[in-house]
């Protein structure tokens, strides 16, 4: 009795502790419906656009509704809502919704779509500076070197109204979803500061700033998409994804962080010093960083890259380089580079025909070992049913031409016989009237005989 009631009150208690998580994640996060549309115009709305069946989805709810209860508790206006764009698909494909999960905060008419990881602090920092004011103004040196400590990267717009600014104003409006902007005078800039020219846009990052230039820098958009990376970065899965669209050279050391051993920590000390060093020489062409494990690079490579190495990724046509050689020091990469730079580096991949085939391949094959190892029986179930299935019809088209194939022989036998034997018997018939119709032996002579005897009578 004392063992069951026991066990009566702890799923009691897991019962009650599931329905008070359940009441708090409606409290913090709304359940959206049709009715959305109407009423969304007065508020800042970050919205989960989710599928039930979605297994992204189900990992991103207990994330979800803690951002739900984090913004909530940090005073921010913005309302937190998910919706089953299954049920509401005209709502959801309204706001262009073609995936699952989508996260967008829609803002009055405009509507921000999420692309960074789904970690709480992540999408909380993403809906604060979407919400915000597009340009932030900094109306002192104390608020400057505030920001300065918060973000690791940030735009500044230096003088009054002007072309540029305008100009600012715009980019700033298309890429508030990556990073911040400010606007300041120049008695708030720091004395190490020096500006060849008023007005000015410059990018604080890496411990120090770097001013646009729009003779060397081209566009000032796409200046702006390129330098809102930090020189040296750890890379993955999505960041390489966002730098695909600077049109930068990735150069990554591929190493293992966990492992300490000199040829690990050297490989990555070099690419680190040349992004800090040669960023004069490199910055508008390449991205610098490490990435943890070969894992990746070897699904993006399909090849088996061994470890530590470094490889220079192109993103915009999936085309990579290896060393011929093993780098052993800073000048050695950067003549890696140089010869990249000057064509004479061999590359690899790429997008062609015979690539893309490669690929599929690929896929299919890493698929198909990841379901077998993940779930043996599971992958005996997917792929064994069809294939016996397979073979069953295989096997029945297969032995039904052969009966038929022994059918068609047998009655071609039969009818060959029954023509042979047809056609003896007739012979038999023929020879039967031909000796009918043949005197015997003597005939004519005995015939002779009587009419001789009739004539002597």
């Amino acid at each position: 009795m004392g063992a069951a009631g026991s066990a009566r009150r702890c799923l009691l208690w897991s019962a009650v502790l599931l329905l008070i998580l359940a009441v708090d994640a409606e409290l913090f996060v709304a359940d959206l419906d049709d009715s959305f549309k109407d009423t969304r115009q007065d508020d800042i709305w970050l919205v989960d656009f989710y599928a039930p069946w979605c297994g992204h989805c189900k990992k991103l709810e207990p994330v979800w509704n803690e951002v739900g209860k984090e913004i909530r508790n940090i005073g921010s206006p913005v309302k937190v809502g998910k919706m089953d764009a299954t049920s509401y698909s005209s709502i959801a494909s309204e706001f262009g919704v073609r995936g699952y999960p989508t996260i967008k905060l829609l803002k009055g008419d405009l509507a921000y779509n999420y692309r960074g990881p789904r970690t709480k602090d992540d999408i909380i920092e993403f809906a604060n500076r979407v919400a915000g004011p597009v340009i932030r103004p900094l109306p002192s040196q104390q608020m400057f070197e505030h920001v300065q400590k918060r973000h690791r990267v940030f735009f500044l717009y230096v003088g009054g109204e002007s072309p540029l600014k305008e100009k600012y104003i715009e980019v700033a409006s298309e890429l508030i979803v990556y990073t911040y902007f400010f606007s300041a005078s120049e008695e708030v800039l720091p004395k190490y500061v020096t500006l060849p020219e008023m007005p000015a846009v410059l990018v604080f990052k890496d411990g120090t700033y770097f001013v646009y230039d729009e003779y060397e820098d081209g566009d000032l958009s796409s200046w702006i998409n390129r330098e809102r990376f930090q020189g040296y970065l750890t890379v993955d899965g999505f960041t390489l994804y966002e730098l695909g669209d600077t049109g930068k050279l990735v150069a990554v050391a591929v190493i293992d962080d966990k492992n300490i051993s000199a040829e690990h920590t050297r490989l990555k000390s070099i690419v680190q010093d040349v992004a800090k060093n040669y960023r004069d020489h490199f910055h508008r062409n390449f991205q610098f960083g490490h990435m943890d494990g070969n894992e990746y690079i070897n699904s993006l490579l399909m090849d088996d890259l061994k470890i530590p190495t470094i490889v220079v990724l192109n993103t915009s046509n999936q085309q990579y380089f290896l060393p011929h050689k093993s780098v052993e020091s800073t000048e050695d990469l950067v003549q890696f580079i140089n010869e990249i730079l000057e064509g004479t580096a061999e590359a690899q991949g790429g997008d062609g025909i015979l690539q893309r085939i490669k690929r599929i391949i690929y896929d299919a094959k890493s698929t198909v070992g990841s379901v077998f190892k993940s779930s043996p029986l599971l992958g005996c179930f997917l792929f064994g049913l069809p294939l016996g299935v397979i073979s069953i019809m295989c096997y029945g088209i297969c032995t039904a031409d052969t009966e038929g194939g022994l059918d068609e022989a047998q009655a071609s036998k039969k009818e060959t016989s029954g023509r042979e034997l047809t056609d003896e018997g007739t012979e038999e018939e023929e020879e039967e009237n031909h000796e009918n119709s043949v005197e015997p032996p003597g005939g004519e002579e005995q015939e002779q005989k009587a009419i001789l005897e009739k004539k002597k009578d």
